[in-house]
């Protein structure tokens, strides 16, 4: 079976890559939310362009560094592939901290809440992470683990259906009008134990502790799935605490 090419078009020196596309089109549909529902809480259009410029460059970069560092083996033995970000490599993890960590000064001196808009960022996130993962499957990684019959785990469409899931959740609780935060906030959640317990299981990532894989392709334990507990209490403790404070706090 052949390989789809990871460029779409080349234009002499220009070219543009299957991943950098499906990126570029989670940022669209996500700012479309962003701008869209923001407009209906009173949030100026100059505000909300602002907002999105920083948490997209902060988020590239939180989540190329986080991928770095988690992979310093690699790309210490060819540091110019730091930069290319188009071949893929980005993590959700470090997208979300970066661009959460750059947008608060700007939200302070707004005296805008956190925690408000926070929740319309997460349809962006959740059609990145669905669409990301079919960029990975042609550039041919986030590969799945082999069981002893053979079969390996496709689990580039499990990430793809996590993202998908997400989407359902978040959709549901829109309805139910939680405090301000609390979707975003279990996103967080869901995503994070979705993750460990499902993709990371059968993605074929190194192991960090344990080091064993079962006959049906699991492994235990990666880094992401060390993890797991910590971001899981964290995102659990800040969801609860959105009902204890109506979310307004931050």
């Amino acid at each position: 079976m052949g390989t789809i090419d990871r460029i779409l078009v080349q234009i002499g020196p220009f070219s543009i890559h299957w991943y950098g596309l499906f990126m570029a089109v989670a940022v669209g549909w996500g700012f479309y939310y962003l701008l869209r529902d923001g407009r209906r809480l009173g949030y100026g259009d100059d505000f909300l362009y602002n907002l999105t410029y920083i948490i997209v460059i902060a988020g590239v970069i939180g989540a190329r560094f986080i991928y770095v560092v988690t992979n310093w083996s690699y790309f210490v033995r060819d540091p110019a592939a730091i930069i290319r970000v188009d071949m893929g490599g980005l993590s959700i993890h470090g997208a979300v901290l970066g661009g959460a960590l750059a947008a608060l000064p700007y939200l302070r001196k707004h005296k805008a809440s956190f925690n408000e808009l926070a929740d319309l960022v997460v349809p962006g996130l959740g059609i990145g992470i669905a669409l990301v993962r079919w960029a990975n499957i042609i550039n041919q990684e986030v590969m799945g683990r082999f069981t002893t019959g053979g079969f390996q785990h496709p689990a580039q469409i499990y990430g793809s259906l996590i993202g998908v899931i997400l989407l359902i959740i978040n959709a549901a609780l829109s309805r139910k009008k939680p405090p301000v935060g609390y979707r975003f906030w279990s996103f967080v959640l869901y995503y994070t134990l979705l993750r460990g317990i499902i993709e990371e299981t059968f993605r074929a990532n190194p192991l960090y502790v344990g080091g064993w894989v079962t006959s049906w392709g699991g492994g235990f334990f990666t880094l992401t799935q060390l993890i797991t507990p910590l971001l899981a209490v964290a995102a659990w403790w800040l969801r609860r605490r959105t009902l204890r404070y109506g979310g307004r706090n931050a």
